[in-house]
């Protein structure tokens, strides 16, 4: 655990998805198969919570989002989010699409790696999601519909008009945010949306290999990498060029530099911890 913490503890229990922690790798799984595990404000909080918590604890090394049943989400529940919000005062409606927003800069803050493990359906929400993880294991089932056009909104919605022309271009991603169109998952990897695309029988198998592979690796190199890969999106060359350099020196007095070298030339695997 962080040695970092105040007064609030750690949470034992999550009530809007299934949980569960094994060697390193914790995985939630959105868990309303029955509504193709759409989104309820309180599965946007609970993500959002677990989150901004997972960097203080000590038995993660690996996040990874799954889907209950035929799809990975279908977004927000119509009934139970679109209904009520029609409802609500502009306050209350900033509140939420805030509360959206801090999901996805929370994943990509987060400096744990991110798996989606994505079958069916991908939509909306659950696509931007998707968008959200560093790795994106996707069946040959799947497809994803950023589909807010659709329902009378923009298509820049919780970080998706900044993340997904970084992913996959200005012109595909202004088709794919202002159209709404679905797109299959054979498009989404020449596009590059996809991490690695499997049929839909090796799917489990693909996502526990990718997460035994990170759980098993040198975490503080790659929580470094992640963050860089993001913050550099929006540096000149020189100020990113610096922050890599710095960031260098700061592992190269790491115990998992000083790991790599006597594994090396001890010819044997090297054990890595974090450090």
């Amino acid at each position: 655990m962080s040695a970092f913490r105040g007064s609030v503890p750690l949470t034992d229990r999550w009530d809007h998805f299934d949980l569960t922690r094994v060697d390193g790798v914790t995985t939630v799984t959105l868990n309303r198969p029955d509504r193709l595990n759409a989104l309820t404000f309180e599965a946007y909080a609970d993500l959002r919570d677990l989150l901004l918590e997972l960097p203080h604890r000590d038995d993660t090394s690996v996040l990874v989002l799954r889907g209950e049943g035929r799809a990975f989400c279908s977004g927000g529940d119509v009934d139970e989010i679109i209904g009520r919000t029609l409802e609500m005062a502009p306050d209350e409606l900033l509140s939420f699409t805030r509360m959206t927003g801090e999901v996805i800069r929370a994943m990509r803050e987060c400096p744990i790696p991110v798996i989606a493990g994505i079958q069916g359906m991908a939509a909306g929400a659950g696509a931007v999601l998707a968008l959200a993880s560093d790795f994106r294991v996707v069946a040959r089932s799947a497809r994803f519909a950023f589909l807010f056009t659709r329902v009378g909104l923009s298509g820049a919605d919780m970080g998706a008009a900044y993340l997904l022309p970084r992913m996959v271009g200005l012109g595909n991603a202004t088709r794919i945010l202002m159209l709404g169109d679905t797109v299959e998952s054979d498009e989404a990897e020449r596009i590059g949306l996809v991490s690695e695309l499997v049929e839909d029988h090796e799917l489990d198998a693909a996502v526990d290999r990718l997460a035994e592979r990170l759980a098993k690796g040198p975490s503080f190199a790659y929580a470094q990498t992640k963050a860089l890969v993001s913050r550099e999106l929006d540096m000149s060359l020189s100020g990113a060029i610096e922050l890599e350099a710095m960031t260098q020196a700061l592992l190269m007095r790491g115990e998992d530099y000083a790991e790599f070298h006597a594994a090396f030339t001890g010819r044997r695997t090297p054990q890595w911890k974090g450090r």
